[in-house]
């Protein structure tokens, strides 16, 4: 069993919590030589790639996030001992001065635990409207999006993730159709080191 972090959006880890998301799915990078690599046959990220997941694999979920009321000068340790940590996807406002990256956030502020179940190597577009709506979306206005506001919405849920997955990477990412691993996961809500494997 291997502990990785993994990024989501404050909408995606609202799904998450709320518990719509079930899947994700991530462009396989090209890498260094190891055991588990890939050879992608074509595709704008053809060549060897490296794997670095699998069933029984644990994720531990980064965000962006705040030191409670106390902005950037409070060294993280000190907030380690007593736990005042806030996260935008609970809606406190942005604020450039006081939040922090989800790059930068340790192990320890975590708040969610994904469990891996199933891992699959496909082209993007070869994603279903089920596999769709298991990454996070939800109905609105007659179709899907990624929130009740209506972010991202489409008439269908695989319409809705192209929008998102193109404003996540980049105007007509979707039509690159590069290889993805999909990962399908159970949600565990806690730290990583507090919840049972």
């Amino acid at each position: 069993m291997t502990d990785r972090p993994i990024i989501f959006s404050a909408p995606m880890v609202q799904a998450l919590i709320e518990g719509r998301k079930t899947q994700t799915r991530r462009i396989l990078k090209k890498g260094c030589p190891a055991s588990r690599n890939l050879i992608l046959p074509d595709g704008p990220n053809k060549g060897a790639v490296q794997l670095n997941y699998a069933p029984g694999n644990r994720l531990w979920v980064k965000e962006a996030w705040r030191i409670d009321g106390a902005g950037c000068r409070v060294p993280a340790e000190m907030c380690r001992l007593h736990r005042v940590v806030e996260y935008r996807a609970d809606g406190y406002e942005p604020d450039r001065h006081a939040e922090r990256s989800p790059i930068f956030m340790p192990r320890w502020a975590s708040r969610l635990t994904l469990a891996v179940t199933d891992v699959r190597v496909q082209r993007l577009q070869d994603i279903s409207e089920a596999d769709a709506q298991a990454e996070g979306l939800v109905q609105a206005y007659e179709g899907w999006a990624t929130d009740t506001q209506g972010r991202c919405w489409g008439p269908t849920a695989r319409d809705s993730f192209v929008q998102l997955f193109d404003s996540l990477h980049g105007t007509h990412a979707w039509g690159k159709n590069p290889w993805v691993v999909a990962l399908t996961f159970d949600v565990h809500r806690g730290n990583i080191d507090e919840v049972q494997p």
